[in-house]
């Protein structure tokens, strides 16, 4: 396979400077003080030049020769994998949304969160290698002042590893039926038992430590969620002084055979089985899964960002295969034997279909960019006007069910439509679609399930505080949508984005009237009005970017031109395509019914 990696720079910074304009709300100020744009882009231009030239050489490697675990439990990486980390630490690209006083570069989420889809875009199993940044992060804002000077800092600039570790075989999605033990040892120190499942990187060779932050029950703690703590649980243990001690009771038993993502280690992982394993109570308080919670954000966004990331390489791979592949004769006159064959772009079902493509996995962007920006704000505000705060914590909360659910479940319909692009080719080794397929169907299941996420949505962010937050976002909307003075050309978007608000308010207060029934509506219907959410802020999204190109589009030529209208143009597209379909979500909410309850097993 030819070097699959593909990036839509231009796009990033589509979003990142003439949408959600970076430079005047965020570069220049507070912790950002010392960035501006050109540093921004130069930052990006490199990284995608490192996972061009470097990085993106991993992507087969890792599928085709996976990690592999040997008789005495050591899991290996193939050497592809190991150089590319190694580049990626050498480069120190692990630190660029770091802040200074853990020696990092101190880029706004937003640059973060961008620099993170081109990682993905280079070798998706690689991204989540990083998660040491995140756990040295969270160990930094909970721990203790002991436990910070032990993990955060060397974790970071020896590059240990990280792992997230909730699942377990018998609970599963169920955290309230985790039956990992913890026994109070002295002071922060708790002796582990338990054996957990689904653990992303818990155990590899190649770096000298991995850092496990683990949910558990503490003996006598209450059943449910309420009872788990939260420990930090090392590889080999450390002494006070910070050097490695001796090897922790934590061991990989087994690795999963997986349908993709395979250059990612997947494992079972014992601890205290065969020999203790002690852990440190994050914090010395029980309060794990609110802590956990720090942690499992920051991936649900990952989670989300990765199924952009992938359809839009698959979209990219599409449109420069449907530009090259000659085949049949143009429609108008396909009836004369003699016309001459076509590139299959000129077919309108491939047109169709790249649109679609390209309407979604843009759409998506934009979606991640606005939580991201949102996360900038959150940064900016730091402790002043409080109040202002916590309303952009809690969009960025409403935001992430839409990102991570929204994106990972959609994204797996239209990669089938990616690979048809492609006819019999997509179905091949030769092109990198059907890895992309198989890389990135576990993110509609791993960090919370779709439904999951349709839940979370439904009863913590839009039912908690009385739908405040929503209603809030609706305001924009509706700022867009009765502007008076958007252009002629631009007005039947508009006119859907009305239509729209009234189906998306209509949809909510079906759904409302139906939960005083039962809340198995919520259940029924839950899917449906998380995926009509997303759509319907993409909708908004995608006015905004027609109304930023429609802006600049006089000022412009040659391949900028070109952008502002293909913008324009998949704006038109995306709303006349996919808005009308809130219409007849909110018409399955109001007619729906329980029957689907009362079948009776057996029947089924």
């Amino acid at each position: 396979m030819e070097n699959h990696y593909r990036s839509n720079l231009r796009d990033i910074y589509f979003n990142l400077f003439e949408v959600f304009d970076l430079n005047g709300k965020v570069l220049g100020r507070g912790p950002y003080g010392s960035l501006d744009e050109a540093t921004v882009r130069q930052m990006l231009t490199e990284m995608d030049q490192l996972c061009a030239n470097e990085l993106a050489k991993s992507f087969a490697g890792g599928d085709r020769d996976p990690p592999q675990r040997d008789a005495q439990g050591r899991v290996t990486l193939p050497e592809v994998m190991n150089k590319a980390l190694r580049v990626y630490y050498e480069g120190e690209w692990h630190k660029l949304s770091l802040p200074a006083e853990l020696g990092g570069f101190g880029a706004p989420p937003s640059v973060g969160w961008a620099s993170f889809e081109l990682l993905t875009s280079a070798n998706a199993a690689l991204a989540f290698y990083m998660a040491q940044c995140t756990i040295a992060r969270v160990i930094g804002q909970l721990g203790t002042e002991k436990q910070r000077r032990l993990y955060t800092i060397p974790m970071l600039d020896r590059h240990w590893g990280g792992a997230m570790v909730l699942t377990e075989a018998d609970a599963g999605s169920d955290v309230g039926q985790i039956r990992c033990k913890a026994t109070h040892v002295k002071d922060d120190v708790w002796k582990i038992e338990g054996v957990k499942r689904f653990i992303t990187n818990g155990d590899y060779e190649g770096t000298e430590n991995i850092v496990h932050l683990l949910l558990a029950r503490p003996q006598g703690a209450e059943v449910g969620t309420k009872g788990l703590s939260m420990f930090i649980v090392p590889k080999f243990w450390l002494e006070d002084d910070g050097s490695l001690g001796a090897r922790n009771g934590t061991y990989c038993s087994n690795l999963e055979k997986k349908m993709g993502l395979k250059g990612s280690v997947t494992c079972e992982m014992e601890y205290g089985q065969d020999q203790p394993c002690l852990g440190l109570l994050v914090g010395d308080v029980h309060d794990g899964l609110r802590q956990m919670f720090h942690v499992i954000e920051h991936a649900r966004m990952a989670v989300g960002m990765k199924s952009m990331t992938e359809l839009s390489l698959a979209y990219l791979h599409a449109l420069e295969f449907a530009k090259m592949r000659i085949q049949g004769a143009d429609l108008k006159v396909a009836h004369i034997k003699t016309s001459p064959r076509v590139p299959i772009l000129q077919h309108p079902d491939v047109r169709r279909m790249l649109l679609t493509l390209r309407a979604h996995a843009e759409g998506m962007r934009a979606l991640s960019m606005l939580a991201a920006s949102t996360q900038d704000e959150v940064e900016l505000l730091g402790g002043h006007r409080a109040e202002a705060a916590r309303n952009a914590h809690r969009l960025n909360d409403l935001l992430l069910p839409l990102v991570k659910g929204y994106c990972s479940e959609k994204a797996y319909e239209l990669l089938g439509m990616a690979v048809q692009c492609l006819g019999g080719s997509g179905y091949l080794q030769d092109y990198p679609i059907e890895q992309y397929l198989r890389d990135q169907k576990i993110d509609s299941l791993y960090e919370g399930t779709t439904h999951i996420q349709a839940l979370d949505l439904i009863v913590r962010k839009l039912m908690k505080d009385g739908g405040a937050t929503f209603g809030a976002l609706l305001e924009r909307v509706q700022e867009d949508v009765e502007d008076s003075l958007l252009p002629e050309d631009l007005r039947p978007i508009q006119e859907l984005m009305a239509r729209a608000v009234n189906d998306i308010q209509g949809l909510g207060g079906a759904l409302m009237q139906k939960a005083t029934e039962s809340i198995y509506h919520v259940g029924l219907q839950g899917n449906r009005i998380l995926f009509a959410t997303a759509e319907f802020v993409i909708g908004w999204l995608w006015l905004r970017q027609a109304k930023v190109a429609r802006q600049k589009l006089p000022n412009s030529s040659g391949k900028d031109r070109d952008f502002y209208l293909g913008k324009i143009q998949t704006a038109h597209f995306y709303c006349q395509n996919v808005l009308p379909g809130l219409t007849l979500a909110r018409k399955l909410v109001e007619q729906s019914s329980l029957s689907i309850m009362d079948l009776p097993v057996d029947s089924f």
